[in-house]
């Protein structure tokens, strides 16, 4: 078998989706957009893409490619992804793309040269990973919470009474909807979002970045709720309250998102609601898990929803891990290990 490597060319991709067919994982289905012609970052982000052809009597058929490129979000790291056709790996090509592609890292505009990537454990991808030194530094897991899997906070009375009560009307003044467009809901959209990507910083994130990212129109986001502290009152206690207390935790949700590969209509992700669960960051660790087990026990107290568990959400996990254990909630398809050199 000779092989030979170039640069990505137009129509690439679609020779190559006749030689692999279908994505294999998520990642797969994710990450073959990346797959695109080279740039300097000029215009667009600084990409490199590379293509490994199988040459049979003088004529090149694409089988395999290799990318890495820079983004803005998340900037310590350029992502990386790489696929070669299931009768042409263990050959050594995977190897070789990655090597050039390590290559290209180093000369990276923006200097960074460590890389990332994803994969599903137990497969093909995974195992190469590992191989050449890639190693987790984040799991993430799509969950399902069941209708009714908590049980719902009961809130004091309006009027500051501390006591359980039977008053439509309580909990009003710490329960709201919120428009998606707010900038108290960005800001602490936003500073949680820094806050549990510690292993692997966004950067610093501007208004409009946090807004494009989560809360624009483009991303789905349709509806947002927040729970807050108690009101305050400027004039020292005893005196009615005079100004809203601070958001504690929140929850965005989301339009259904696109049957993914291998999930048919009807499954998890179009009968739950994708939401985005968060908390301010600056609660301490009993009082986060407090708040967002609140948020989540009033968004699925009816009907089921869908949020992403990073192992760094350790607030949200406090309230779903025992969920899962319990049968209450359950993985919405395999896990996703983020990898790095």
């Amino acid at each position: 078998m000779a092989v030979e490597y170039r640069e990505w060319r137009e129509g690439d991709d679609l020779a190559l989706l006749e030689i692999w067919g279908g994505p294999e994982t998520h990642q797969a289905h994710q990450f073959r957009g990346a797959l695109a012609p080279s740039s300097d970052g000029a215009v667009s982000p600084w990409r490199r893409c590379i293509v490994a052809e199988d040459v049979v009597d003088g004529v090149g058929i694409p089988v395999a490619a290799g990318v890495v490129y820079e983004a803005s979000l998340h900037p310590e790291r350029l992502w990386t992804y790489i696929e070669v056709a299931r009768d042409h790996r263990r050959s050594g090509i995977g190897a070789t793309l990655l090597t050039m592609l390590r290559r290209e890292a180093g000369q990276s505009p923006s200097g960074v040269s460590r890389l990332r990537a994803k994969v599903e454990p137990g497969t093909p991808g995974a195992a190469f990973a590992e191989h050449f030194g890639l190693s987790p530094i984040q799991r993430s897991r799509l969950v399902v919470v069941e209708p009714g899997a908590l049980r719902l906070p009961v809130f004091p009375a309006n009027d500051g009474d501390s006591g359980p009560t039977n008053d439509e009307n309580a909990g009003s003044d710490v329960v709201m909807d919120l428009a998606t467009g707010s900038v108290e809901l960005t800001d602490v959209v936003g500073r949680y979002y820094t806050a549990i990507h510690g292993w692997d910083s966004p950067g610093v994130l501007s208004m409009g970045q946090v807004q494009k990212l989560f809360l624009d129109d483009l991303t789905g986001a349709h509806g947002a709720i927040v729970l807050r502290a108690r009101p305050e009152s400027a004039f020292g206690s005893g005196v009615a309250p005079s100004k809203k207390g601070r958001i504690r935790a929140f929850a965005v949700s989301y339009a259904a998102p696109a049957t993914g590969p291998g999930q048919d209509e009807g499954q998890d992700s179009q009968e739950a609601t994708d939401v985005f669960v968060g908390h301010e960051p600056s609660l301490d660790a009993d009082d986060a898990a407090g708040a967002v087990r609140d948020m989540l026990a009033l968004i699925a107290y009816q009907h089921p929803v869908m949020l992403e568990l990073d192992d760094s959400m350790t607030a949200l996990r406090a309230a779903v891990e025992p969920l899962l254990e319990r049968g209450k909630a359950r993985l919405s398809g395999p896990e996703t290990l983020v990898v790095s050199d």
